[in-house]
């Protein structure tokens, strides 16, 4: 207890390092996956303009359709995380064994529609060029996509034991490692051969597959997970388990791709304005993800905590759990904010070149971008803090719902009619998605506050006279 809080404060001011001691780990480790990224983004800006806008509009896409597979496979946390809270630790194995098969299953129809990449990004009306160089650099990225599913049950697993900073170290090592192979595969050096941008695609299957392979080996190697023996009958598939995954994380996947969706949708409309235009929203796009890791893994740890307090039936313990990482989320995005807000242009010089005369077009319009982004980040935090919280209490098809009607019923009509009918462009089509998430935020905070006095009402019936 800290002497310096009256008591009333006490829990929330425990409940708040809770959340940030198992929060920093798991934003920082996704912090680490987006400077993967970041590295291949910039590499791509050093080939020039149409490489960053053809990897971009290709791993968009890619990570549409791979978002479903890895919402789903998210429905494992607040079951682990609710095994636990109740003590059920027999019941943890079959859940990462049965996560494990679906990730499999999921995996054949996104290698699919990613090897076929070019016919649909033509169709949508993107330049036949773009396209082409975008689906080869996909060809080799979805060599990746399968151990990188495993990643997410493992780092799940972690998370659901509090425990994720394992998965902060392996993520780190995979920065240096995906950079080593960009620069070596991507333009040639140490005597590889230059593949251009498809050595990015070789770089980030290679690095998939180690960092699962070393957070595998930690996992079973480790004294307190060891007892789990997670890899022991895993030709067992228990479909009451599979359904439970199915059941709390399709609707967590359909939310997913339904925001994915709608970024991947304004990408479309920025390609349909130019090139500069897509090489703007690109900078802007990697450089809000890189901040956004900040409530995602405030996100994480709400789930987890939220889902241990629901199994253990503490319903004090589950609105505290909730409010502390949605306020949070809102908070720690602040001096981001501010920073897209006056610094715009350093911010994404650091992408394009501004000594590069053929960047100017797309770095003014990054700034502009940039700005409009500062308005909308804190209702964005909240609302997939929210969003986590009511994932540790498995409530996910009603936000679900949610991000349907706000991205697609309310997001994407804005942004055509700002971005196009009004004639405002790629701020326009921003300002869209700003209008989604602000309205996105205010729902999930009432769903919350419901969900969580319904689950108060009904710990407080089930005890005893």
């Amino acid at each position: 207890m800290n002497p310096m809080l009256p008591p009333s404060l006490s829990p929330w001011w425990r409940e708040t390092r809770a959340v940030v001691h198992l929060a920093a780990p798991l934003a920082l480790s996704h912090l680490s996956y987006m400077a993967i990224l970041l590295t291949d983004v910039v590499m791509m800006g050093w080939i020039g303009t149409e490489a960053i806008a053809a990897g971009t509009l290709a791993r968009d896409y890619f990570w549409v359709l791979g978002a479903f597979s890895m919402g789903v496979l998210t429905g494992a946390t607040p079951i682990m995380a609710q095994h636990l809270g109740a003590r059920r630790f027999r019941r943890i194995r079959p859940v990462v064994r049965n996560a494990a098969w679906l990730a499999l299953v999921l995996t054949i129809p996104v290698s699919v529609a990613a090897w076929y990449s070019s016919p649909v990004l033509v169709l949508l009306g993107q330049e036949q060029q773009v396209s082409d160089d975008g689906q080869a650099y996909l060809r080799w990225l979805l060599w990746g996509l399968l151990p990188s599913l495993w990643f997410v049950v493992l780092t799940e697993f972690l998370a659901a034991h509090t425990r994720p900073r394992a998965v902060l170290v392996v993520t780190v090592f995979g920065i240096a490692l995906n950079a080593l192979l960009d620069y070596s595969l991507m333009f040639g050096n140490f005597g590889a051969p230059n593949m251009g941008l498809e050595g990015a695609g070789v770089a980030s299957l290679v690095v998939n597959w180690v960092m699962f392979l070393a957070l595998l080996g930690f996992v079973l190697r480790h004294r307190k997970f060891r007892r789990y023996h997670l890899l022991g009958r895993m030709w067992r598939i228990e479909r009451p388990v599979m359904t439970e995954i199915v059941r709390v994380g399709t609707p967590i996947a359909v939310t997913e791709i339904t925001e994915m969706g709608m970024y991947f949708v304004t990408t479309l409309m920025m390609g349909l304005i130019g090139v500069n235009a897509l090489a703007a929203h690109a900078v802007t796009a990697q450089c809000y993800a890189i901040v956004f890791m900040i409530p995602v893994g405030l996100a994480q740890a709400g789930a987890v905590r939220v889902g241990r307090a629901a199994g253990a039936r503490d319903a004090a313990a589950l609105a505290r759990s909730g409010w502390t990482a949605t306020a949070l989320a809102g908070l720690l995005v602040l001096l981001p904010a501010i920073v897209f807000w006056l610094a715009g242009r350093a911010v994404a010089g650091l992408i394009l070149d501004p000594a590069n005369p053929a960047n100017a077009e797309a770095l003014d319009l990054a700034v502009l971008l940039l700005g409009v982004a500062a308005f909308f980040m804190i209702a964005d935090a909240v609302q997939i803090a929210a969003r986590g919280a009511l994932q540790g209490l498995k409530d996910t098809a009603v936000p679900m719902l949610i991000a349907v009607a706000t991205s697609w019923g309310l997001g994407i009509p804005t942004a055509v009619g700002l971005g196009f009918f009004l004639g405002f462009g790629g701020p326009g089509i921003w300002a869209g998605m700003a209008v989604a998430m602000t309205g996105a935020a205010w729902l999930l905070i009432r769903r919350f506050r419901r969900q969580s006095a319904r689950f108060a009402a009904e710990v407080h019936a089930s005890r005893p006279a």
